[in-house]
């Protein structure tokens, strides 16, 4: 793929132009956009309505990234299914499938999608930031996580993707030009037509991001990682918020609601003896009253080497009454995939050292 295009990572408005470049009608480009975003096909030669002429012509410029299976994990009886990706640089990264019946939830099947190889964020208690830096997916590397899963569901016999959360392994505001054009991608009625209310964002609190974000015209769901009330705290948790403090974080997710009208849920990972407390509760009540709030308290996945654990479950019930109390619309989330390791980067590294424990001689194996 270094020295071909991506077709992936072209929207249909692209892939017409290079039509029209080849001297194609447009039409050809609403048909092959189709063939990459709603067909899902993995090479030009499965385009089987562009003559053999056409297909070889597009393949001398163009091709579709490959990203190979390294591993699948599935947990919760099956309801909970995770990928380990191999991009074309040899980079990997994480994708999580949850699958929900009955009738409240209408079959979904929701899926979180990665952004980035690493991350740059710095979350003390994030497996990915463990894996250091990395770099930026184009927009076909994070549609292709998609396009790939539903292939697998496909052939399992499940179904397909109906809502997309972009809370895998990365920032997506640190990579929002190429999560713009997936976004938009996935949304086109030519491809998997998914609707922007059935698309979330999720960040750590990059303010001016948001701001940006709150600029477009995109019905998506805004998720913003808090875990406290307490810029000492927070910082301490996560190191963006030295840079984006409370105070500012929240003015830009004011600006936010008030350009799009949208709730906003903020993520609240509880810890155990760390912001679990009745004092921590309050601060977060006073911080959101007043605002288009809902709070998403999650019982922390463990991450051994971070030394952070889960709130005792008698701290997250107070802590929710006191919420409740205050008129903060809340919910517990019911934490899915410990048993695969689904927390973001504990899947990458568990291969890693996999790999590593492979390659040592036996007698040096723990």
């Amino acid at each position: 793929m270094a020295d071909v295009q991506d077709l992936r990572s072209l929207d249909k408005r692209e892939i017409a132009a290079v039509c029209e470049g080849l001297g194609w009608p447009r039409f050809r480009g609403k048909q092959i956009f189709s063939w990459v975003h709603e067909k899902g096909v993995e090479t030009i030669e499965e385009m089987t309505n562009l003559s053999l002429e056409q297909r070889q012509t597009l393949a001398a410029a163009y091709g579709i990234a490959p990203l190979r299976l390294v591993d699948t994990w599935q947990g919760d009886g099956g309801d909970t299914v995770k990928f380990l990706w191999r991009l074309p640089d040899g980079n990997t990264v994480e994708q999580v499938l949850m699958f929900y019946g009955g009738k409240e939830t209408k079959d979904r099947v929701s899926t979180c999608v990665s952004t980035q190889t690493g991350c740059a964020m710095g979350c003390k208690f994030c497996a990915t930031a463990m894996c250091g830096r990395g770099r930026n997916l184009t927009a076909g590397e994070i549609v292709g996580q998609i396009l790939l899963a539903n292939r697998w569901c496909q052939d399992h016999d499940r179904s397909i993707i109906t809502n997309v959360v972009y809370m895998g392994m990365g920032e997506p505001l640190a990579n929002w030009p190429q999560v713009k054009k997936s976004l938009q991608i996935l949304n086109d009625a030519d491809g998997l037509n998914i609707g922007w209310r059935r698309m979330t964002i999720s960040t750590c609190g990059l303010a001016d991001k948001i701001k940006e974000l709150a600029e477009e015209d995109f019905q998506l769901e805004l998720s913003v990682s808090l875990h406290s009330a307490d810029d000492k705290i927070r910082s301490a948790l996560m190191p963006i918020n030295d840079r984006y403090p409370l105070d500012c974080l929240m003015e830009a997710c004011d600006m936010f609601t008030e350009k799009t009208g949208r709730r906003i849920t903020y993520e609240y990972a509880m810890f155990r003896d760390v912001n679990d407390s009745k004092q921590d509760a309050e601060k977060l009540c006073r911080l959101l009253r007043g605002r288009l709030a809902f709070v998403n308290i999650i019982p922390a996945n463990p991450v051994a080497e971070a030394g952070f654990f889960p709130a005792r479950s008698e701290r997250i019930k107070e802590f929710v009454t006191i919420l409740e109390r205050n008129h903060i619309a809340v919910a517990v989330r019911h934490s899915r995939g410990q048993d695969i390791e689904a927390a973001c980067g504990q899947l990458k590294r568990r291969n890693h050292r996999e790999r590593q424990e492979a390659d040592m001689p036996e007698n040096k194996r723990k």
